[in-house]
This record gives C-alpha cells, sequence and structure tokens, in this order.
C-alpha cells in the first residue's frame, strides 16, 4: 500500500541519467531528489559498500535506516575501482551518462587517471559533480570533513542552544542536507545551461560553503553590526516574539513577524494592552526587550489550554504551532493529506515535498540491497562481454560486501 501521490507519469527528469559514486549523507540525498523525479540512478558502490548501511539499529532486511531514508529510486551495482577492470567498467557506464556525481577524497579520480580533465574531454556533455568537505585546494582543500565538523567550523554551534547549554549541535545533519540540495540545484543548473551550450561541466560543490551560504540571518547580522550572535535558545536574533512559550498546559511557538499579527495575538491572548506599551511598540522594541515580552505573554498564556490555543491562533492568521515529537508529525491527518509519507510493504519513509502539478513522482524502487541489479545494469547499459569477462576475473564486480 501506497500513501502519497506517486504519480505514474515518467518524471521531469525522465530520460536523464546519474552516475552516483556518493555515500554518507549529502551525495546520495541528492541523488535520491533526481531519482524521485525520473532520472535513472545507478548507485555504485565500493566493496566494502555504502557504510551507512551499517549505521543502525534499526535495520530493514539488513540495512540501516540510515540508509534506507536517502537511497530509494536508484539501482545498485558494486565496483572495485582501485583494479583497472572496474574503473573500464565505470567509464562504459559513463557513456551516455548525464551527469556523474562523486564525493571522492580530492585527487583519487586523478590518481586513477581519469580526473575532471580527462573525463571532461573523453565525455564533453557530462556534468560532473564533485561534493567534498572543503574543496580540492585551499588551506583545509581535501581535508575530510563531516556535517558537525562543518557545523562547528562555519559558526552552526555558535548560534545554537541556550546559554544554559552553550553552543550545540543542530539536532540534525543540516550541513550535509544543506549540501545535497544545493547539488540538486547546480546539477539542474548545469542541465539547463547544456540545453544551449551543448557543453557538460564540472560543479564543485563543499559542505564548508554550504554551511557558510546557510547561515543567514546571523552572516547578514554580522556583516552589518560587526558583533557576534548570541545564544538565544529557540528565540529568533532578529524577531520577537518568535520563541517557545509556556501556556497553562503544553508549550506552544509563536512566529509573530509583523505588527498585525501581534496585535491579533494580544487580543486573542486578553492581553491587548501589550500593544500600548512602549517596551513593544515596533519588532525593535520588543527584540530590545525580548525577556519582558516573554514574561508579559506567558503571564497572559497561562489562562489558556496551548494545545487549544495554537489553533485559535493559526485559524486567525497568527503564526502559531504544537511541539510535536515524530509520532505526532507523520500521523498528523494534515501529513497524509499532503502526501507525505511513502509507505511499500516494510519500507516507510518521508515522500519528496516537490510536488509538479502535470508530472507527478514515483515510486519506482525501495533502496536497493548491495550489488542488487548488477547483472540487469550490465545488460541495460549493454556492457561489452570482454569487459564484464574481465572485470569479473579481476574481482572488480563484488557481488557481496568485503568486511
Amino acid at each position: 500500500m501506497t500513501h502519497g501521490r506517486s504519480g505514474s507519469a515518467a518524471g521531469m527528469l525522465s530520460g536523464i541519467k546519474v552516475v552516483d559514486l556518493t555515500r554518507v549523507l549529502g551525495g546520495p540525498f541528492c541523488t535520491q531528489i533526481l531519482g524521485d523525479h525520473g532520472a535513472d540512478v545507478i548507485k555504485v558502490e565500493p566493496p566494502q559498500g555504502d557504510e551507512v548501511r551499517d549505521w543502525g539499529p534499526p535495520f530493514l532486511d539488513g540495512d540501516a535506516s540510515y540508509f534506507v531514508g536517502i537511497n530509494r529510486n536508484k539501482r545498485s551495482i558494486a565496483l572495485d575501482l582501485g583494479k583497472p577492470a572496474g574503473r573500464d567498467v565505470l567509464l562504459a557506464l559513463l557513456e551516455g551518462a548525464d551527469v556523474l556525481v562523486e564525493n571522492l577524497k580530492p585527487g583519487t579520480l586523478e590518481g586513477w587517471g581519469i580526473g575532471r580533465t580527462v573525463l571532461a574531454e573523453r565525455y564533453p556533455r557530462l556534468i560532473h559533480c564533485s561534493i567534498t568537505g572543503f574543496g580540492p585546494d585551499g588551506p583545509l582543500g581535501g581535508r575530510p570533513g563531516y556535517d558537525a565538523v562543518i557545523q562547528g567550523i562555519t559558526g552552526m554551534f555558535s548560534v545554537n542552544g541556550s546559554p544554559e547549554s552553550g553552543p550545540v549541535r543542530i539536532g540534525i545533519p543540516l550541513v550535509d542536507i544543506g549540501t545535497g540540495l544545493y547539488a540538486a540545484v547546480a546539477i539542474l543548473m548545469a542541465l539547463l545551461e547544456r540545453q544551449t551550450s551543448g557543453r557538460g561541466q564540472h560543479l564543485d560543490i563543499s559542505l564548508f560553503d554550504c554551511g557558510l551560504a546557510m547561515m543567514h540571518p546571523h552572516a547578514a547580522n554580522f556583516f552589518l553590526s560587526g558583533k557576534e550572535p548570541e545564544l538565544t535558545g529557540s528565540a529568533h536574533p532578529n524577531i520577537s516574539p518568535y520563541d517557545i512559550f509556556r501556556t497553562g498546559t503544553v508549550p506552544v511557538f509563536l512566529a509573530v513577524g509583523n505588527e498585525r499579527a501581534f496585535r491579533r495575538l494580544c487580543e486573542i491572548i486578553g492581553a491587548p494592552e501589550l500593544v500600548e506599551d512602549p517596551r513593544f511598540a515596533s519588532n525593535a522594541d520588543r527584540v530590545i526587550n525580548r525577556t519582558a515580552l516573554k514574561a508579559e505573554l506567558e503571564r497572559a498564556l497561562a489562562r489558556h489550554d496551548g494545545a487549544e490555543l495554537w489553533r485559535t491562533l493559526i485559524d486567525a492568521g497568527v503564526p502559531a504551532g504544537p511541539i510535536f515529537g515524530l509520532r505526532a508529525a507523520t500521523t498528523h491527518p494534515h501529513t497524509a493529506h499532503r502526501g507525505m509519507v511513502v509507505e511499500v510493504g516494510a519500507y516507510r519513509a518521508v515522500a519528496t515535498p516537490i510536488k509538479p502539478g502535470r508530472s507527478g513522482w514515483k515510486l519506482r524502487g525501495v533502496p536497493p540491497r548491495y550489488a542488487e541489479h548488477t547483472e540487469a545494469i550490465l545488460e541495460s547499459e549493454r556492457i561489452a562481454p570482454e569487459l564484464r569477462q574481465r572485470a569479473e576475473e579481476a574481482g572488480a564486480l563484488p557481488r557481496t560486501r568485503r568486511r
């Protein structure tokens, strides 16, 4: 049974062939986006496999939830690219490919004799997207980068947390996910540009760059004021009230970004006098006096049931919401209405948020087992029998993971 608007159409990227050499999160997140919308994504894993297959529990048929969540709509083959015969199969797969996505250590392809210059000459229409930690050069070039490391070095830790907690890692791998999104956007831009130029190009996407790019509004505030941001917990540095507030029952989040919404909030909670209070006359005043405002609002909110109040507020045009856990979020009626959970057999996942009006999207395949589609890929990509035989004899086409 499938929940979600999985379209019957081929998808907006039907006919686009993607060779995916990525592992872990940023790259696979990118290629799942492409696969969800019709691209033929061939996931090429090393002999050891994508290590996130082991990042559990929980597991589904031996593969960790971490892998299952970001690898649907892909076909899987394993190649030992450390062997010439494995690289020969890769080069054959790249014949007719539109996109190559890889997150290999900078210099790895060059060491194999198939660096970006060689690939550009051999496949002039290929979009080659490299995802790295810090880029290939510079003071930190070539160094490994994991999400939390990049969160730390780009300032994300420094703006997340409270004075009591100190700097805290953001609880989702925001840098990896954001990098995957930036990479997908860059690939689509390059495919569009190719329609005019007829040429592919190399895309240099680094976690470091993407982490810095996502530091809004803190970077903009710093550039204008010269002041380091402070830890404000769940509050917003530029807007007030924008925070978690206690009520008589459960807490609610208020995100009040304009004067009309502030007046309406005060009316609904029975505190109209706050609108006339000079400390709260404008958003700038409310930001300066956020501590006093929070105390006044919570005094009024103590008379209300938060579970009912947030619905009253949002129905009146005041942005407000509950603090849900994942069970409540994924089973909410609006989640079902938006088709945001897809389920087939034992596979259950968050669906794509991209909803084309005409093309739809389709769950064509659940996350693949290791090397599951080797035979089908070798056949569909017309890999020459002699090339296949050399790769088999060299042990460059593994069927089981090397431990």
